[in-house]
């Protein structure tokens, strides 16, 4: 795509859009664009922009086709598994996926949907702020607490590695383990703010009255309760999705979402970290969604990115996590035979 070409894309989005917002849109009664339904958000249009397309924010219809057929060919051969097959070595051959590759998901079980698009438009990356469609450098500071924090992280190779390290192993206590693990929040931002495309499980259902927005999360079964026209609670109330408070730029729903807890679903941000969310319904089955994230504690600057809910007649059903969640304790009951065997080899008791 030429520079004259790439020029061009975002003031022919920016007319897309707009023909979009005087369209004949589904309205409620007091006149507010309704956003209520159910949408399936997932896509193959990555978070962050390949390094092949630069700057480009959007790519053409050829370079979508042949984007499409790469992820249907990684795909391929992975949709079912060999019942015949011998069972994973003990502790995983090493290689990628689930805990060392000891047996997880087929493709099967993996949806990819098609790339988003923008009206005509196809984005190369759903972050388009920075420029370059990739996440803006982090802060030393940020940079130092992630290594810290990883530093009790590795592939699982069969043994209790944990103990040559100093301090807490990362299977001491329940409350080490991750927030997705754990199902306190769905993993990849599913819950957000912001909210993003996660591996499975994609279902969004928004419920819209006059002061309430009530957008129901598929992946652990998370609501989120969007207050209309309020004030944000107390500095010292935080929240596992923060605090969103809504209201009405024209057309445009804006959700302004602070008071995080110290984790927030968002990988790496803070308790500091500050969303604004923008809905607009651009038809009457799709709804575009734009999101800024601000986190001065984690990255050097704020990043934007945009993509499309289309509506779905899909059933939204529940994710019923801590029920089923029989792993966590087995995780840690197997951290602890295997610092027994640890000890045992190193002639202890």
């Amino acid at each position: 795509m030429n520079t004259q070409a790439n020029a061009l894309l975002p003031i022919l989005s920016a007319v897309v859009i707009g023909s979009f917002a005087t369209a004949d849109i589904p309205r409620t009664a007091e006149g507010k664009p309704d956003m209520s339904g159910t949408y399936n958000v997932g896509t193959s249009t990555s978070m962050q922009r390949n390094r092949i397309f630069g700057d480009n924010r959007y790519m053409t219809e050829e370079q979508a086709e042949r984007y499409a057929r790469a992820t249907q060919s990684i795909l391929q051969g992975q949709t079912e598994s060999d019942p015949n097959r011998e069972a994973p070595p003990e502790g995983g051959d090493g290689s990628p996926g689930a805990a060392g590759n000891v047996g997880g998901y087929n493709a099967f079980w993996i949806p990819r949907d098609g790339t988003t698009s923008v009206g005509k438009m196809i984005p190369t990356s759903i972050i388009y702020e920075p420029e370059n469609g990739r996440y803006p450098p982090r802060t030393e500071k940020s940079r130092k607490r992630t290594a810290s924090r990883y530093r009790n992280y590795r592939q699982n190779d069969g043994t209790a590695w944990w103990l040559e390290n100093e301090g807490p192993g990362p299977y001491d206590d329940p409350e080490l383990r991750p927030l997705a693990e754990r199902c306190l929040l769905g993993f990849s931002s599913t819950s957000g703010p912001p909210m993003l495309p996660a591996l499975y499980n994609n279902t969004k259902r928004i419920v819209q009255t006059p002061d309430t927005v009530m957008i129901l999360i598929e992946m652990n079964h998370d609501a989120r309760i969007v207050r209309m026209n309020g004030e944000h609670v107390a500095p010292d109330v935080r929240k596992w999705m923060g605090d969103s408070v809504g209201h009405w730029e024209d057309d445009t729903l804006v959700v302004d979402t602070t008071n995080f807890a110290d984790r927030p679903g968002l990988g790496g941000a803070t308790r500091n970290l500050h969303v604004i969310e923008r809905f607009s319904r651009v038809d009457e089955s799709t709804l575009l969604y734009d999101f800024t994230v601000n986190d001065p504690t984690v990255w050097t600057q704020p990043w934007q990115g945009q993509y499309s809910w289309p509506e779905t007649e899909e059933r939204l059903y529940e994710y019923a996590c801590h029920e089923g969640n029989y792993a966590l304790g087995n995780i840690l009951r197997g951290a602890r035979i295997l610092e027994t065997d640890a000890m045992t080899a190193q002639g202890g008791e």
